[in-house]
Order: C-alpha cells, then sequence, then structure tokens
C-alpha cells in the first residue's frame, strides 16, 4: 500500500494527518504543494482540481485508488483498515 499526502508547511490538519498516520505505524510520502509547482501541478490533476489540503492518494495492493480530502480519521481508518 502505498500513500501519497499533498500539503503544506503550514496546514495544521495536515501535520495532525501525519502524526496520526505516524502514530498508526502507517509510511507514507509527503508533497510540498506551497514549495513544489510540479507537486502541485500533480496534485491539481490527480484531486480533478481540489485545491485544498491535505488531499491523499492511497494505491492500494491491487492497483486502486482511493482519494481522501482533508483529515477525514474514519475514511482512513476504513482505507488502510486501522482499528482504534
Amino acid at each position: 500500500m502505498q500513500i501519497t499526502i499533498y500539503s503544506t508547511t503550514t496546514c495544521p490538519y495536515c501535520k495532525m494527518l501525519k502524526d496520526y498516520l505516524t502514530q498508526k505505524g502507517k509510511t507514507f510520502s509527503e508533497k510540498l504543494v506551497d514549495m513544489d509547482e510540479a507537486a502541485q501541478k500533480e496534485m491539481e490533476t490527480v484531486s480533478g482540481g481540489f485545491l485544498g489540503v491535505p488531499f491523499s492518494v492511497v494505491v492500494k495492493d491491487d492497483g486502486s485508488k482511493e482519494s481522501i480530502i482533508g483529515f477525514d480519521k474514519g475514511k482512513f481508518n476504513q482505507t488502510l483498515g486501522i482499528s482504534e
């Protein structure tokens, strides 16, 4: 499973999401859209034009993709198989 988080350096919800995933033992890659124009354009493409952060893409082992807008803990738990 591969998790990509599009975030900014000042977003408090991005930090909460990264802290939560780290606490749950999940690895992820981060793309800072406020520091990297290529990452911003990539996010626009994969999100269908959505510009809010955090925006995450989870690629599951079967190749299916799940997009998650914001720090939606329930959606992350469901998608990643995390139990509280």
